[in-house]
């Protein structure tokens, strides 16, 4: 637990901000909520000054108006880093990540496939999961999603 500790004392310390927006639910599991503004900052942050050095995936979920991102970060420790971050499902712009994790571009296709999201500086690519032949406007993890051709 004094890890985890640590490290909610050293975001805290760093980002002044996060005050009373991290969970540490169970042993090992960090959560921080950041707002798109600061996003990258404390992601960079976590990447190079505490060595979180393994992206395990981007989850997303469709909250009514808006749309949740969590970057699962490792660290050799064994502590997972869960930065929580949303933009609103009006217009759901974020930027790529792939500078910082190029195995980062997967789950942002997924991103885009499956919530509709506009991944800024993310590069021309095959969709995924989604075949070539779905329909671009169609993003079928959304609540409201229903099909054109039901």
């Amino acid at each position: 637990m004094k890890k985890v500790e640590a490290l909610r004392d050293e975001l805290v310390k760093n980002f002044s901000f996060l005050d009373g927006k991290i969970g540490i639910p169970r042993p090992r599991r960090v959560f921080v909520e950041v707002g798109q503004d600061k996003f990258e900052e404390v992601f960079v942050w976590a990447k190079d000054k505490q060595d979180f050095s393994h992206l395990c995936t981007i989850t997303g979920l469709d909250e009514n108006d808006r749309l949740i991102l969590i970057y699962h970060l490792a660290h050799d420790s064994g502590v997972l880093l869960n930065i929580r971050t949303s933009v609103p499902k009006s217009d759901p712009r974020i930027k790529s990540i792939i500078k910082y994790f190029p195995g980062a571009e997967i789950y942002e296709r997924e991103l885009e496939d499956l919530f509709g999201a506009k991944v800024e500086g993310l590069p021309e690519g095959n969709r995924y999961p989604l075949t070539d032949e779905w329909p671009k406007d169609e993003h079928p993890l959304l609540k409201d999603w229903k099909p054109k051709s039901a």
